[in-house]
């Protein structure tokens, strides 16, 4: 069983940047895809990043695209989310997941069930 943290949430304005990430401990990671996810209140939780094992595969919703990168570091067990032009939209609970799968390429049109371990997420807000 792997165990997920997230780390680097907070409190932005709008325009600006923050950097999340998301340490695993007791399962080695490097031949998973790893995605994020966000819930913001009172809303289902929705797809943002994929990332696969290699990094050579990567795939955002449409409403972060240009805006997030999605990247990992297979030496240090962590994957990451680059958030810019933050905007108050994007307030909400930023999760971080690792895939059911071992060695999934294809990380386009995955779904929260394809993922088998969640951290327990990270505060992003975001004001105007």
């Amino acid at each position: 069983q792997v165990q997920l943290v997230e780390s680097g949430g907070g409190l932005v304005q709008a325009g600006g940047s923050l950097r999340l990430s998301c340490a695993a401990s007791g399962r080695i990671l490097s031949s998973y895809a790893m995605g994020w996810f966000r819930q913001a209140p009172g809303k289902e939780r929705e797809f943002v990043a994929t990332i696969s094992w290699s990094s050579r595969y990567t795939h955002y919703a449409d409403s972060v695209k240009g805006r997030f990168t999605i990247s990992r570091d297979n030496a240090k067990n962590t994957v990451y989310l680059q958030m810019n032009s933050l905007k108050p939209e994007d307030t909400a609970i930023y999760y971080c997941a690792a895939d059911s799968l071992i060695g999934r390429t294809v990380v386009a049109g995955l779904h929260l069930s394809d993922f088998g371990s969640w951290g327990q997420g990270t505060q992003v807000t975001v004001s105007s």
